[in-house]
């Protein structure tokens, strides 16, 4: 195993340690996210944890469940959830986030901001000191209004495309059949800020950038050539 997948599995299973039984857990999306669910549902099979439930943040986190016997939610169906688990591309000193480069920030997003607690998980490679040195914003559009947003992007400091997909002919199309603009800014000195401009933009449905409080961030990272977890 690549150094990199070690330090996601590490992460994994440091996250065990902020589960209990019954609780309604929002499974996030992206590559760390699986080993995640792998270890929740190994625990569970195991008996350390009697039950769980899930609520995905994509058809990723949903598979991956139902896969590791994780019973599944709806969304609407729920009053709370307990916890929700997610990764991210890039995460600033103040625990700001860009998320989306999977395209699943839209679900990401409503449910990591819904739950009363708030975890993320990275590896040392996310750690930035500003956010955008290295990923762009990725920002959810309604397909028939992506060049209106692509203009009223610019006028906020952006530069942005339409992401292509890579095994099928013509754009990315997201869980919710929209388009995804990457969008590639001067400055991301407020954060904050900028996230409800972008979401204010008639066509956008949401945008990547996460500034709501994070309890933690768990870092998987190398110290003296061994795997280790970092809390912030």
């Amino acid at each position: 195993m690549e150094k990199k997948e070690q330090l996601k599995k590490v992460v994994a299973k440091e996250v065990l340690k902020y589960i209990e039984t019954d609780m309604v857990i929002g499974l996030g999306s992206g590559s760390t996210m699986v080993y995640v669910i792998e270890e929740i549902g190994n625990a569970v099979k195991e008996g350390m944890i009697k039950r769980i439930y899930g609520v995905p943040t994509s058809f990723q986190s949903e598979i991956l469940g139902r896969e590791h016997n994780i019973k599944i939610l709806d969304f609407n169906t729920i009053e709370k959830i307990d916890l929700a688990i997610d990764g991210a591309d890039e995460v600033d000193p103040k625990k700001h986030l860009i998320k989306g480069g999977g395209g699943a920030h839209a679900r990401e997003k409503y449910i990591d901001y819904f739950a009363e607690r708030f975890i993320v998980v990275v590896d040392e490679s996310k750690l930035v000191q500003a956010l955008g040195q290295k990923f762009p914003v990725p920002v959810e559009v309604l397909p028939e209004a992506y060049r209106s947003v692509q203009k009223k992007l610019s006028n906020l400091g952006a530069i942005s495309q339409l992401r292509m997909a890579l095994k099928k002919a013509g754009p990315v199309i997201t869980d919710q059949g929209n388009f995804i603009l990457d969008a590639k800014f001067t400055s991301l000195d407020q954060p904050r800020q900028l996230e409800m401009n972008i979401n204010n933009i008639p066509g956008v449905l949401e945008n990547g950038i996460f500034t709501r409080t994070v309890e933690c961030v768990l870092i998987g990272s190398y110290s003296d050539g061994k795997a280790k977890v970092i809390r912030i």
